[in-house]
């Protein structure tokens, strides 16, 4: 019996994101990992607070909100043995047990860019903690360090298959039906880019 992951890579349109997009020239620029279709249960490392871009590290992700409210996606799913699921679900509830812990590795993206290896304990970017949990499972192993992860590189895994692309809140919308507070939460994140 297996069970299915999620890989969600995301554009959020922030001046960040769009340093990283101009390093990168893909048009996804952050990876988070999802333990339902719903993505209830989605997490990365990003900003703890969306008005703060400095204050990063482990989060636990609601896509309604914040920064994903105007969000562009694709979204693959990835089948795994119940044992490898229960392993990368263990390894992220630890993390979250001393999500103090943990801060955003800035750092590290520095090293990817100069192709140098860079891994502090207890820092991640986003796509390095997606590829350290996913390297829970053989199927999913990215062939490369995690420390030089980027989110195309979820693409190009045999193990992955496209499920969606495009508007997050539509696909939200469609899994959740919850356009009422998709709604709510894109005027609260036009109001908040007024001001």
């Amino acid at each position: 019996m297996e069970k299915t992951i999620y890989i969600v890579l995301s554009n959020t349109g922030t001046l960040f994101s769009k340093a990283i997009g101009m390093y990168t020239r893909k048009d996804m620029n952050h990876a988070s990992i999802a333990f339902d279709e719903e993505l209830n249960e989605m997490y990365s490392f990003g900003r703890k607070n969306k008005h703060n871009p400095f204050n990063g590290g482990f989060i636990r992700e609601e896509p309604t909100e914040g920064l994903f409210t105007n969000a562009t996606c694709a979204i693959y799913k990835c089948q795994v043995s119940i044992e490898e699921y229960n392993r990368m679900r263990y390894k992220i509830r630890r993390m979250e047990q001393q999500k103090e812990l943990y801060k955003y590795n800035l750092i590290g993206l520095f090293g990817v860019a100069m192709n140098i290896k860079i891994e502090r304990p207890y820092a991640f970017f986003c796509s390095q903690f997606v590829a350290m949990i996913m390297n829970e499972c053989d199927t999913t192993r990215l062939p490369i360090a995690p420390c030089f992860a980027q989110p195309h590189h979820f693409e190009q895994l045999r193990a992955t298959s496209l499920q969606y692309r495009g508007d997050l809140q539509t696909y939200l919308y469609e899994k959740r039906g919850l356009e009422k507070q998709v709604q709510e939460n894109a005027w609260e994140g036009l109001a908040f880019q007024m001001q």
